[in-house]
């Protein structure tokens, strides 16, 4: 992806990223879009489009080097799309598009963009994503995926994407956000608390509504009786999953852990499977590679010495850069905020039902390890939506599903035209 061109406050232009590049002005671009024929609910030319655009993403090459392109790969499967399609169909009602959608994605999580945008086209929108111009090289593998996609594909299939379907960058411009903002049905916004006030400064036409994401923040839980009785091949693929969890967006993902809970009855039980599950993650970070630079090690002293200073922490262990531990004094000290790349507050509960004195809107994903789904169900019904929006094993926290934040994407991205004989 090409350095964005930053917008003019005057004319409100932007940067046309796909399906061609040019700087144009957001009037033009908002015009060649609402003018657009239209697409429906699963339309099967956007479909193909959307497989074949997976499909490239799983090439050995690009996979390899970008490891989490290849889940969005999987996640365009076209058994998954008509999964997500068969979610949405049924009753007495007809699905139709939302109609034209706005996406604001974060910078520091590059695949986003793509499955919000996705979704929103399968379900027959026209889509305009805003990338940041601090989108990095994951971001930029994405687009020049789209385009080479979209030369390879039937001429059908590409004029009605390239018809109905806009990413643009530009610099902050209250100009272009505006009138995006006007335009559209449905505002999506990612990125935090202060990205989502920002944006709403800029009103919606009456019948639209905003889709916010702010910020979030995630835990595991582990039951220590079965992680010390789990044998070593299964400690280390846990390990291995809580890494990929944890490391691949620098812990800065809403749905990367912050803290570890370990449950047991005794406390020599969860001192021991925290030490070794530290052990074996330490490993697991050496094998595959991931490495902290010397400002974020130093960051990361600053920030977990600071919670000892405070009297929230009663140890702190670091192997070598990538990895800091801190042992908390107390449950409830489980720190909200980002202390650095791979940087982990670790506390004892006594059962798994304390978590509901702890839970807080803002959390939103609980990976876990040894707990049985009734247990997890029963965990659910006693938060009662006060927080946790998901449950995933270790492992699983950065797949992206249709259901995100308790919010069904696919649904929110339609609307229901009623249909009475």
């Amino acid at each position: 992806m090409r350095s964005a061109v930053a917008a003019d406050p005057a004319e409100g232009t932007l940067d046309l990223v796909f399906p061609a590049g040019g700087r144009v002005p957001v009037t033009r671009l908002l015009g060649e879009v609402a003018g657009a024929g239209g697409l429906g609910v699963g339309d099967e030319r956007v479909r193909d489009f959307l497989g074949a655009f997976g499909r490239r993403l799983l090439s050995p090459a690009l996979a390899r080097r970008h490891p989490e392109l290849a889940s969005l790969g999987f996640f365009l499967r076209p058994g998954e799309l008509a999964r997500v399609l068969d979610g949405v169909r049924g009753g007495q009602s007809v699905r139709v598009p939302r109609g034209l959608v706005f996406h604001i994605p974060p910078a520091n999580v590059d695949t986003v963009f793509a499955y919000s945008w996705a979704l929103s086209a399968l379900m027959g929108n026209r889509n305009v994503v805003r990338l940041s111009p601090r989108a990095g090289a994951v971001a930029s593998a994405i687009v020049r995926a789209l385009r080479e996609t979209l030369d390879a594909c039937d001429p059908e299939v590409a004029g009605a994407v390239a018809a109905t379907q806009r990413i643009v960058s530009y610099d902050r411009s209250d100009t272009v956000t505006a009138a995006l903002s006007a335009a559209c049905d449905l505002r999506v916004v990612w990125g935090g608390d202060r990205t989502v006030r920002e944006v709403r400064r800029h009103p919606l036409a009456p019948h639209a509504r905003d889709l916010a994401f702010p910020d979030r923040s995630s835990f595991t839980v582990v039951l220590a009786p079965a992680w010390l009785a789990a044998p070593p091949a299964t400690r280390e693929a846990v390990a291995d999953g809580f890494a990929n969890d944890s490391y691949w967006f620098d812990q800065a993902a809403c749905s990367s852990p912050r803290t570890v809970f370990w449950v047991g009855s005794r406390a020599a039980d969860c001192d021991a499977a925290r030490d070794d599950f530290t052990s074996c993650l330490a490993l697991a970070v050496s094998r595959r590679g991931w490495t902290v630079d010397a400002a974020m090690a130093v960051e990361k002293r600053v920030a977990t010495y600071g919670l000892a200073a405070d009297g929230a922490a009663r140890s702190v262990g670091f192997h070598g850069n990538a990895l800091a531990s801190v042992v908390l004094a107390g449950a409830e000290a489980a720190p909200r905020r980002w202390l650095g790349a791979g940087t982990f507050a670790h506390a004892r509960l006594g059962s798994l039902a304390e978590l509901a004195g702890l839970v807080e809107r803002k959390d939103q994903t609980m990976t876990h390890f040894g707990f049985s789904r009734g247990e997890l169900e029963e965990l659910a019904g006693v938060l009662a939506g006060r927080g946790v929006d998901r449950m995933v094993p270790i492992g699983s926290a950065l797949s992206f599903h249709r259901v995100w934040d308790g919010v069904d994407l696919p649904a929110e991205f339609t609307r229901l035209v009623t249909v009475l004989p």
